[in-house]
């Protein structure tokens, strides 16, 4: 029981170390797309990124043969194709911090999805969880209020799909091979993933990429931290959390990127999404207290460290 407890904590401190990279990294890219096309950035951050695991299993002797390769180009279109592509398209289109808002209606699809499909069901206090999130994100979006924006927000809403359906095929495919190495699969689903960026990048026109010294940190601060780094950190929290705590906890990014945009962006938020980023606040207190006290790993064999 104390190993499971610790675990949990682990997996919940994962969560919280890459909403944070994911949540300022909304601002990065916002600025970074001032020096080139979006799919152009997308194609660059994910290649790289798959580099760099690749890079790591060598260094580490790890195997680069993997099974299951049908679901990891599955996931790779889902996770790295459809959310990357789809999230930057809407940054050029919106703002930072309302894009960061609607890409974090995942917790809700997953939750929807994942009943169905895994068969987790919201139980305890899962469900004022739920309900303050829900508050929290409809005081954020304002739908009664939609401006010029309509264009990016569907975009940005339609990431946050492609990332919940690559939440339930991870998590399925987890169930079926626990034994798949984790690193081996995050490398090989963004690789698979980057080919369809890679060839948007090829058609779509677009004007020449300015390689500023803003521009290249970007991109290493893209690739390195915010697919290498986070991906794992997600893949290791998904596999040890269930669907629906996993996924409602990182609403804090949304939270901390419109923050930055605020500060860095000048994007002010308007007290409709003061409201909205409380409720999420109290959200997350009480599904850390759920993550940590009361949730044990989704397979035994997982307990073992």
């Amino acid at each position: 029981m104390q190993n499971s407890i610790k675990i949990s904590i682990r997996a919940f401190a994962a969560l919280i170390l890459l909403t944070i990279i994911w949540g300022y990294n909304l601002v990065v890219m916002k600025s970074a797309l001032a020096y080139a096309g979006a799919f152009q950035f997308a194609a660059l951050r994910t290649v790289i990124g798959a580099l760099c695991l690749f890079a790591v299993l060598i260094l580490m002797h790890k195997p680069l043969r993997v099974k299951e390769i049908p679901t990891l180009i599955l996931l790779g279109v889902l996770q790295t194709s459809g959310f990357t592509g789809l999230l930057i398209w809407a940054l050029v289109e919106g703002g930072a911090g309302k894009t960061a808002v609607l890409t974090y209606t995942m917790p809700f699809w997953v939750m929807v999805l994942a009943w169905p499909m895994l068969g987790e069901k919201l139980r305890g206090l899962q469900w004022p969880a739920a309900i303050l999130s829900t508050m929290g994100m409809l005081f954020i979006l304002d739908p009664l209020h939609l401006g010029t924006d309509t264009f990016s927000m569907f975009l940005a809403v339609l990431s946050g799909v492609f990332w919940a359906l690559s939440v339930i095929v991870a998590k399925k495919l987890h169930q079926r091979s626990p034994s798949l190495d984790l690193l081996s699969l995050t490398a090989w689903q963004m690789l698979f993933g980057s080919i369809p960026l890679v060839v948007v990048a090829l058609i779509i026109p677009a004007p020449p990429i300015q390689w500023t010294p803003y521009f290249i940190g970007a991109v290493i601060f893209n690739a390195v931290f915010c697919n290498a780094l986070a991906w794992v950190l997600w893949l290791y929290a998904l596999q040890r959390l269930s669907a629906g705590v996993a996924s409602m906890s990182s609403m804090l990014a949304p939270v901390i990127g419109v923050m930055a945009a605020w500060v860095q962006l000048n994007e002010v938020p308007v007290l409709t999404e003061s409201i909205g980023m409380t409720l999420i606040a109290a959200s997350l207190v009480v599904i850390s207290i759920i993550s940590i006290r009361k949730h044990t790993p989704i397979d035994p064999a997982m307990a073992q460290d």
